[in-house]
């Protein structure tokens, strides 16, 4: 009679739990459907509290590898400049820019005339569009022992090379095109390095839908959307890193680390197997925030093959760049949601790769730098 009292006392406190459980569920408020948000507008303040430590200033004095800066033939824009680069500890800039011949030795005029002639570098550009005429590798040659005559110490090709330069067949101009060779190898000789930026994210040729990472980007930069039908990625990078490997005797620095820096592991192989490449962190330091740990990993490993560079120059933006360097700050937002959503983590480099990457590999691999600038 025990047991049986013990299961038929069980048997109703279940009864009971259940019906009380039921009637829970009963009372809860249907969801309500009307409810939506657009992902552009959803961007609630974090509750989170933690440490915060803003980083106004680079902790080591710095070089900017990647710059753009279309009015060096203006003195005042000069000194404007110079006062910005004070205030961040940036003691050179290197405008990507020069665009060559006449116009960059009239920058170079401007520069050299100045009393900041060893913060400005230049680097010079090459017209690809021509490249059907009979004299155009010899000519663009002679462009190159000019323009390192008049001052620039490097090269930099656009991403243009390999999407949208169009020969006189109207075909696009492959960055490996063998009639480009002289020039990779005139660098290599001068000692000067070739600043490359080929392609574009990856993300750029993947469908518009709720899988693509850059979908807000793309919404609002539609040009930036490739066809993979047209040519993709993968091509565009093989062809790039041809090049790279049949001129080991030249330097090439991969602007934003090769497009791969979502993919550290994958740009380790490639920086194993091209030991004359180097890469720049401009535009994907919201990448690198997010993944501190293997990013931490990637500078510890290759802390002698990576460059600052911003690209944009934007000084309110550098802050960023610092924070996610030097800091062990987390969860912190990039400052274009656009181009990133999530949020970021300090990596906290220590003192010694952060100088590398500030300014020793750039002393290294950009000839005639002002060594004076920077700690012993």
């Amino acid at each position: 009679m025990k047991n049986i009292y013990s299961i038929t006392t069980l048997i109703a406190l279940f009864l009971i739990s259940s019906s009380s459980f039921l009637a829970g569920q009963r009372k809860r408020p249907p969801i309500d459907s009307t409810l939506k948000m657009d992902f552009e507008i959803y961007d609630p303040p974090s509750t989170l509290v933690v440490p915060e430590n803003p980083v106004t200033r680079a902790k080591f004095p710095f070089i900017d590898v990647h710059s753009h800066h279309w009015r060096m033939e203006d003195t005042m824009y000069l000194h404007t400049i110079m006062k910005q680069m004070d205030t961040m500890n940036m003691q050179i800039v290197v405008n990507l820019s020069g665009r060559g011949g006449k116009r960059l030795k009239a920058m170079m005029d401007i520069v050299n005339a100045s009393a900041y002639a060893n913060r400005f570098v230049v680097f010079t550009n090459i017209e690809l569009r021509s490249i059907d005429d009979p004299d155009w590798t010899a000519s663009t040659v002679k462009q190159i022992e000019y323009d390192y005559k008049q001052g620039a110490k490097g090269l930099k090709i656009y991403k243009s090379q390999g999407m949208s330069n169009l020969d006189s067949m109207e075909n696009r101009i492959r960055i490996d095109d063998p009639r480009i060779d002289p020039i990779w190898a005139k660098c290599g000789e001068l000692g000067i390095p070739v600043l490359i930026h080929s392609a574009d994210p990856p993300s750029f040729w993947n469908p518009l839908d709720e899988n693509n990472e850059r979908w807000l980007e793309l919404k609002l930069r539609p040009g930036r959307k490739r066809d993979p039908a047209t040519f993709t990625f993968e091509q565009i990078i093989a062809e790039q890193h041809n090049i790279f490997k049949k001129h080991p005797n030249t330097t090439f620095i991969a602007a934003h680390m090769g497009w791969y820096p979502n993919n550290l592991k994958k740009l380790a192989g490639y920086l194993e197997e091209m030991p004359n490449v180097y890469v720049e962190i401009g535009a994907v330091i919201a990448e690198l925030g997010r993944q501190p740990r293997m990013a931490n990993w990637f500078f510890e490993k290759y802390q002698d093959r990576v460059l600052f560079g911003k690209d944009s120059y934007k000084p309110e933006e550098y802050p960023t760049y610092f924070r996610v360097l030097e800091s062990a700050d987390e969860y912190f937002p990039y400052y274009k949601k656009y181009h990133a959503f999530w949020k970021m983590y300090g990596l906290d480099l220590p003192d010694h790769i952060l100088e590398k990457l500030y300014y020793k590999n750039a002393l290294k691999v950009i000839p005639g730098l002002d060594r004076s600038l920077f700690p012993k």
